[in-house]
């Protein structure tokens, strides 16, 4: 079955054509970053706007890179949530659109479900029941995927998710945007030395995150670093502290607290994740969402996985962002038990 693939539920107009749910034929995605980068942030209304002007070329890009006309199309997958409501609808009100011209089936797809799915797309050996970690910008969550129509959601982070973390960190450091790719570099071939900040929610009872108390710890960690303080009579609950000049004259301690940090968050999120695979007796855990490119986390994960008998299964780097192709594959999973959704269906914030 050839399904087309929708995604717009923050700042990637994306969309990909999937034949049979595993072989990506086409995956086209536009990036709104270099947009967003002087905000330190996404802009809801700015990305809403720029997936308006993009997705018609985008969908068209997929189908002609896949070769396939529009009427070969069997069924369309969008992103229904969560996500922003403002990106949601555009992608929505497309797939909508092109399904009811085309007269095919269409699936309002869970944004992290998808990103599951998007490991089947490049490990076919993957076979249900496994565990699941999404880590993302806004999420941070456990699953136990029991089946295509079974996924429990059974950990999820309290307050700020890992990404979301990482973003305000490189923030409040100077560093720019977005904080996970610079952040991770910054921390590259550093050791952290005696600096620990720390891991919140360890009990062995709890597959719970929290992240809110590891950036004050970096923030009070910054300002006695520096001597500054957080200015109340700023928007936001975080702003650089690290001017330009300071941030270069200082590099090397800036690097230190950098790592330090991404220390904290890997440890937990490879402690939570393979504490929930042994929970749950699974031999695989599947490691998704964008903070899953980061190559620390892949490493510690390897290898204590593999010290416990765990396979960490990690998408391809491409397929751990927003794409469209993990819509597609989770929308095929769907149409292959049966499950579609009438025209009726709206964007949800929150799922």
């Amino acid at each position: 079955m050839l399904v087309l693939g929708i995604e717009t539920s923050c700042d990637e107009t994306a969309a990909s054509v999937v034949r049979d749910g595993t072989r990506i034929l086409s995956d086209v995605v536009v990036s709104q970053m270099e947009i967003h980068r002087e905000f330190g942030g996404v802009v809801p209304e700015l990305a809403s706007r720029k997936h308006i002007q993009a997705i018609s070329l985008v969908v068209e890009e997929a189908l002609e890179r896949a070769n396939i006309a529009p009427e070969q199309i069997e069924a369309i997958g969008v992103t229904r949530g969560p996500g922003l409501i403002g990106c949601l609808l555009v992608g929505i009100a497309t797939a909508k659109g092109m399904a009811l011209a085309l007269g095919i089936p269409i699936c309002g797809v869970h944004h992290l479900h998808a990103h599951l799915f998007a490991a089947l797309l490049d490990r076919t050996d993957l076979t249900f029941p496994f565990v699941g970690l999404v880590v993302s910008g806004g999420h941070t969550s456990l699953f136990h995927v029991k089946g295509p129509l079974d996924i429990e959601l059974v950990g999820k982070t309290r307050d700020d998710a890992a990404g979301e973390a990482f973003d305000k960190v490189a923030k409040l450091l100077g560093l720019g945007y977005p904080g996970g790719p610079i952040i991770e570099e910054e921390a590259r071939g550093i050791e952290p030395g005696t600096l620990r900040f720390p891991r919140a929610l360890m009990e062995k009872d709890s597959l719970d995150f929290s992240f809110s108390g590891l950036k004050t710890a970096v923030l009070k960690s910054v300002e006695g670093l520096f001597d500054v303080k957080q200015r109340n009579d700023r928007a936001g609950s975080f702003h650089p502290l690290v001017s330009p000049v300071r941030l270069q004259e200082a590099r090397n301690e800036i690097r230190v607290v950098a790592t330090a940090f991404q220390e904290a968050v890997v440890e937990t999120l490879v402690v939570k994740g393979l504490r929930c695979a042994e929970k749950y007796a699974s031999e695989k855990l599947v490691v998704c969402g964008g903070v899953a490119a980061n190559r620390a986390l892949r490493e510690r994960m390897t290898k204590e996985g593999t010290r416990l008998g765990i396979e960490p299964v990690f998408p391809p780097i491409r397929l751990c962002t927003d794409n469209a192709a993990m819509v597609a594959a989770r929308a095929s999973a769907l149409l292959a038990a049966g499950e579609t959704d009438d025209l009726g269906f709206g964007a949800l914030s929150r799922w």
